[in-house]
């Protein structure tokens, strides 16, 4: 690095400002490192929402549209993989449920196996309790119930991780609540009738809440599977999902949120809550 002064002036980086103004080679060093120390604070920022982190589990809030599972692609393209960036070396995370690629909320890791292998023990003996809200077409009459419908795969559909209601499926149950009707205009259209719910899935179907809303008449916005059209979902995988298709889902991720866990863990009561994504709770803040 050359001696002298240099006048660089002031620059932004991420949400930092910092102001270089006239340095020494010897403060152009110490900048830079202060540089680098940002650009590796903005990094960590990208990851996640930590809800909770103890020397056990770390809670996360996933974000809508981020896949569970590592991809092909680089260190940001799961939530694992990121849950290993944030924990760095020192402990390997272990995903002890998961949700769909376009649902966002909250998502637990053990930090052993050990934990993670406890855990597992107590989410097969149901005893989690697992709350979601959800924007859906239309105003859902009643105002709380629950949908007993049993589920099996879809044969007829096009789309091979697709299931339905069918009679000789697995038994499948979500209690839901209203907690308000509205309508909104979408687009440069007139005003649709929406419903946002609060539901409590009491058994474990993939695809269940989607599903059992779907088979009421009340799909959930913007998804891509159950909402009427699979070709939706079949353009978004072969990547050719046109603007206009963009804009009959309404929303860029379907509008289902894991807003709450419960559990016990080794004797205390633990209750874990996640925000929505600002697209959801703009959504419904209408009215």
């Amino acid at each position: 690095m050359p001696s002298g002064t240099a006048d660089l002036g002031e620059f932004e980086f991420g949400s930092h400002a910092i102001t270089a103004g006239k340095f020494t080679r010897a403060g152009l060093e110490n900048n830079l490192r202060v540089a680098v120390l940002l650009w590796q604070t903005f990094r960590l920022e990208k990851l996640f929402e930590a809800i909770h982190e103890d020397a056990d589990l770390l809670v996360v809030n996933k974000p809508a549209g981020l896949v569970c599972h590592p991809t092909k692609g680089d260190e940001y393209s799961s939530l694992v993989s990121r849950a290993r960036l944030h924990l760095k070396t020192f402990v390997t995370p272990h995903l002890v449920h998961r949700l769909d690629r376009e649902t966002g909320g909250v998502v637990l890791f053990g930090k052993s196996p050990e934990v993670a292998r406890e855990l597992g023990k107590i989410w097969e003996t149901r005893s989690v309790t697992k709350e979601y809200l959800a924007i859906v077409h239309g105003h859902v009459q009643a105002d709380h119930g629950v949908i007993d419908a049993p589920l099996g795969k879809d044969e007829s559909s096009r789309v091979a991780i697709k299931d339905t209601v069918r009679p000789d499926g697995a038994q499948a149950q979500t209690r839901f609540l209203v907690e308000k009707r509205f309508a909104r205009a979408v687009g440069s259209g007139f005003e649709q009738p929406f419903t946002l719910l609060r539901l409590r899935p009491l058994t474990g179907r993939k695809h269940q809440i989607r599903i059992h809303l779907a088979s009421l008449g009340h799909a959930i916005v913007g998804d891509k599977i159950y909402g009427g059209d699979e070709d939706l979902y079949l353009a978004l995988v072969e990547n050719r999902l046109t603007e206009e298709q963009r804009s009959r889902l309404i929303l860029p991720h379907h509008a289902l949120h894991a807003i709450c866990l419960e559990f016990d863990w080794r004797g205390q009561s633990q209750r874990f809550v996640a925000s929505p994504e600002p697209e959801f709770e703009k959504f419904h803040a209408v009215a």
